[in-house]
């Protein structure tokens, strides 16, 4: 990935889960809440249907920032996550990346992360991650 890590400079990545991985995820996690795994409890709640986990959700911010943009080498300091909407299987997602700030000194960079529901075009989750990057920033 050959993204020139300036103010501004963004990245889209497509992605959807599968009930299979909430299933793997709560399993992992411990997190076996039966709104993300009981569709008949999920019924009788206001989504109507089983959630992803919103922290499954946010994995993709992680999976990204790490190998892809700004890619290897690159470490977490902190994420903020809001989570506005559920998310659910079988949906197109994509993770949008903007580069807020860049401070050269320190090879750190404040990069906005959001998950957008491709469908309705609606943002699901967002928040702000802190990178440092030697080699990019």
């Amino acid at each position: 990935m050959n993204i020139e890590p300036v103010v501004n400079a963004t990245f889209d990545h497509p992605f959807r889960f599968s009930q299979e991985q909430v299933i793997q995820f709560a399993a992992l996690t411990g997190d076996n809440n039966p709104l993300h795994l009981d569709a008949e409890y999920a019924a009788t709640t206001t989504f109507k249907r089983p959630i992803i986990h919103g922290m499954l959700g946010a994995t993709v911010f992680t999976k990204v920032l790490g190998t892809q943009f700004p890619g290897f080498g690159s470490i977490y300091l902190k994420q903020t996550v809001e989570f506005l909407r559920p998310m659910f299987v079988d949906t197109d997602y994509k993770a949008v990346f903007t580069i807020k700030t860049i401070d050269p000194v320190k090879h750190i960079a404040e990069i906005s992360t959001e998950i957008v529901d491709i469908n309705t075009k609606k943002v699901v989750t967002r928040g702000m991650a802190t990178m440092i990057n030697q080699e990019k920033f």
